[in-house]
């Protein structure tokens, strides 16, 4: 989740709202990746989570990671919540996985590189104390109970809000990884076409990436139960998002939208203030409960703007929410996949041609047969197996008319990438297939063993 917001005078005109998506837009040429991804810790002696403090504790990793390799502390009354370093930053999801939002990057050669950097950074550390981290899109073993908290003001707010909407938001918080993608948009045009897109294929995401069958150490029915849990959250701020496809969609439709999503809190002075199902419409007008009399300032819309989760979000820029943390290569494959769709002006010309003609029914139904069957999911006449193929050789395209190359010069362009997923369509088998098949079979339904062998 997201670091708070600094800086930003007061909002004292509506438009500012737009205004300050819109100065998100860039040129092509200045269009760059970030890749964020979260891991699951644990201590190796017992295969517990890892808690805030002691020896083999989250902490120590934070810690361990400013002190040997230059990341600067990021505090929160007086804990260190997070890390930064050349435009990256290590925070903390609720449980305590650790997630990088890697800096903004020009190619995929770099962001992997960063990627692999971080993890060989985290391993070190992690072995000093006697910590692993693991590529999960769920918690495999551990329940809801045994998940620490991380000492951050949202997150105290957050657990206590998500028992009344919804039945699944304690589990999001505490018991799931992601990895997604941040990409820029050019316009406010080209913002509505590549979130629709984007959109609309969230599902094939979340089905090549599907890597979260187990549940308090047993097989859950779903290939992506994280995926699953989002559809039984509160549905003010998740979903597909059918405005998005209508007439009208820009910037101040997203507005009206994320001003119609309940508050959570207000950041100040290093601390949060409750504002719980609070409406940021009464703050612009000063009658806020929570701050009477103030009026909020842009830091306050854009820390606004992170607590609303649908499948792809916008900010200054379009976040890809809809894939299951796992293994590196498919660190490395997921913002390949949606460069590679969305970057390319011809890639996101066919992407839209292939998705247009759906209603939100088709695409409902599709985000819903990802979690459970992934690459199996069918829709009518849809096959989400075939679907994938079809979206792998538009976004393989979009790459190669990109042309970036790396190794270099060695290797042409960032295609290769894309190779984990291929492989994923040929065989019918993602992540959670190969999962399952071991838990039936060499492990012998004993899901301690997952840890030595899918481990970083």
């Amino acid at each position: 989740m997201s670091i708070p917001q600094q800086g930003g005078g007061p909002i004292e005109r509506p438009e500012q709202l737009a205004d300050y998506i819109a100065s998100g837009e860039k040129p092509r040429e200045d269009w760059r990746i970030g890749t964020e991804h979260e891991k699951f810790g644990y201590t190796t002696a017992d295969y517990k989570p890892l808690p805030y403090d002691g020896d083999a504790s989250i902490k120590a990793m934070l810690e361990g990671l400013q002190q040997r390799f230059g990341w600067e502390p990021v505090l929160e009354a007086g804990h260190i919540i997070g890390l930064t370093r050349n435009g990256a930053n290590v925070s903390l999801e609720p449980g305590g996985q650790l997630e990088l939002s890697g800096a903004p990057l020009e190619t995929i050669h770099q962001t992997c590189d960063e990627v692999n950097q971080h993890l060989v950074e985290v391993k070190e550390i992690a072995g000093k104390i006697g910590a692993g981290f693991i590529g999960l899109g769920a918690a495999p073993v551990w329940s809801l109970k045994e998940m620490p908290m991380m000492p951050k003001g949202r997150y105290r707010l957050m657990t206590d809000y998500m028992t009344r909407v919804g039945t699944m938001g304690q589990d999001m918080m505490y018991r799931t990884c992601t990895v997604q993608v941040n990409l820029d948009f050019g316009s406010e045009a080209d913002m509505v076409q590549k979130l629709r897109v984007a959109l609309a294929l969230q599902p094939v995401a979340t089905a090549l990436f599907a890597n979260s069958p187990f549940l308090d150490n047993k097989p859950n029915g779903m290939k992506s139960w994280r995926a699953n849990i989002w559809q039984h959250l509160d549905d003010a701020r998740t979903g597909m998002l059918p405005f998005a496809f209508e007439d009208g969609m820009g910037y101040e439709r997203w507005v009206d939208y994320v001003l119609d999503v309940p508050m959570y809190f207000v950041y100040r002075d290093g601390k949060y203030i409750n504002a719980l199902g609070q409406s940021f419409r009464d703050f612009l007008k000063g009658k806020l409960p929570a701050l009477p009399g103030e009026i909020p300032t842009l830091s306050d819309w854009a820390d606004h703007m992170t607590t609303v989760f649908p499948e792809a979000r916008v900010k200054k820029f379009i976040e890809m929410r809809g894939a299951d943390g796992g293994p590196w290569r498919r660190l490395c494959a997921l913002p390949a996949l949606w460069v590679g769709l969305l970057y390319d002006q011809g890639a996101l010309d066919a992407a839209w041609d292939l998705v247009k003609g759906w209603d939100n029914e088709t695409r409902e139904e599709l985000r819903r047969g990802a979690s459970r069957l992934a690459l199996d999911a069918e829709v009518g006449a849809i096959k989400m197996r075939d679907l994938a193929r079809q979206v792998l050789d538009i976004s393989e395209a979009g790459l190669k008319a990109r042309a970036k190359p790396g190794a270099g010069g060695l290797v042409p362009d960032e295609s290769h990438f894309l190779n984990t997923l291929r492989e994923s369509v040929d065989t019918g088998r993602i992540p959670a297939d190969e999962l399952l098949e071991k838990y039936n079979g060499d492990w012998a339904r004993d899901l301690t063993r997952i840890y030595a062998e899918y481990s970083y």
